[in-house]
């Protein structure tokens, strides 16, 4: 049976669950006017959102493991519509972090599902290809999505913004409801244990190595790309349009990184991951001098291409490694990924705050180092190569 249609809504989905989460930083001040609110304030809508995603992904995945796959996922993306629908009716900014966080609860059940479900839908050894093509959404959403959300922000105002989300949202739910097959949820097991069972997945020790590498990785990567573009005036004195062109080129990067990565994931993630680790190294230590606009140019692009590319290496591993838990282990694994952005990000805001925004790429960068580490002597989570024939999981110590 051929799913591209479901593989298509799923990556859909992922396209406007990242344009929602992200767009009010590019209708900061549309926002804050609006509510009268300080631009601060707003900010706040990020970081709380990431706050509450990263504590209820575990125990709500343990509640909803047991629910047929088809509705679980069509419910979360539903309710994301219900969310943003609320916040653009809504008069005053309590209203507006309510309706954020309604979604924030779907947000963690939402992304420890769907790559599941994805590798679900394909033969065994072509997960991580199927988690590849529904990610191209993430990407879709850096490279279209926000730029063009928040120019339609700028000229019709904000709350266009989440009912056109609103509505996208809906087909994504009536494409979910057509496309995917009936894909049952986990054999009835007490509440008590399943919730156990999703801490208690934290023993797989390959498991804990991917959740490790991935909080240390992003922490340092989000410290410094929640700066970016800073970084890029400094570096490169590039503002206005020409910014504007170099960030819609990372995007763009992390595309073709996207569709390089899908190609070869099933086969060597190791040093799929440690050379993308090591580009990203190299292009944050090259952002960290002032050298001027070729290099700052060239390291933004090497630095988009990789980093867009990691997670879906890092999903993959996830399944592989717990093949028997894989949501519970997305689940865990969505909590090391919401540590890293919000510990990142906190982290960024310090150093500039401090003076110090030279100083990131190379924080960044020492983080990224450890993590490489990390990846190097963890083999049964990261192996050099999977079995040719069947790609079977690989075994955990």
């Amino acid at each position: 049976m051929n799913h591209r249609a479901a593989l298509a809504a799923l990556g859909a989905s992922t396209f406007v669950y990242v344009t929602a989460e992200t767009i009010p930083i590019g209708l900061l001040p549309e926002m804050a006017r609006d509510l009268n609110v300080a631009e601060a304030s707003i900010g706040l809508l990020v970081t709380s959102y990431a706050v509450v995603a990263g504590l209820t992904s575990i125990p709500l995945t343990a509640v909803t493991m047991r629910l047929p796959r088809r509705a679980l996922i069509a419910g979360t993306v539903a309710a994301f519509v219900l969310s943003q629908l609320a916040a653009a009716l809504a008069p005053t900014f309590l209203l507006v972090v309510v309706a954020r966080l309604l979604c924030a609860l779907a947000h963690g059940v939402f992304w420890a599902t769907i790559a599941p479900i994805a590798a679900r839908l394909v033969p065994p050894g072509q997960g991580g290809r199927a988690i590849a093509l529904v990610f191209l959404g993430n990407s879709l959403a850096i490279v279209l999505g926000v730029p063009l959300g928040t120019a339609l922000g700028q000229w019709l105002g904000w709350r266009v913004v989440l009912a056109v989300l609103a509505v996208i949202g809906a087909g994504c739910v009536a494409a979910l409801s057509i496309s995917l097959p009936a894909l049952a949820g986990d054999v009835p097991t007490p509440l008590g244990r399943r919730l156990r069972d999703s801490v208690l997945v934290l023993r797989n020790r390959s498991l804990f190595a991917i959740c490790a590498t991935t909080a240390v990785l992003m922490i340092g990567l989000f410290a410094a790309y929640t700066y970016l573009a800073p970084l890029v005036r400094r570096d490169a004195g590039l503002e206005g349009t020409a910014l504007s062109a170099l960030l819609l080129g990372f995007g763009a990067a992390g595309l073709f990184g996207n569709w390089i990565i899908g190609r070869w994931v099933d086969r060597s993630p190791g040093p799929l991951l440690t050379t993308l680790i090591a580009v990203m190294v190299l292009a944050l230590v090259t952002l960290a001098p002032v050298l001027g606009v070729a290099p700052t140019v060239v390291a933004v692009l090497a630095w988009g291409a990789a980093m867009t590319a990691t997670p879906i290496i890092l999903q993959a591993a996830v399944l592989r490694v717990a093949p028997e838990a894989g949501d519970a282990a997305s689940a865990v694994y969505v909590v090391a990924f919401q540590i890293g952005i919000g510990g990142g990000s906190l982290l960024g805001e310090r150093f500039v705050s401090a003076g110090r925004l030279g100083w990131l790429p190379l924080f960044a960068a020492l983080l990224a180092v450890g993590a490489w580490v990390i990846v190097r002597t963890s083999r049964t989570a990261f192996p050099a190569r999977l079995p040719a024939e069947t790609r079977e999981p690989v075994p955990t110590s």
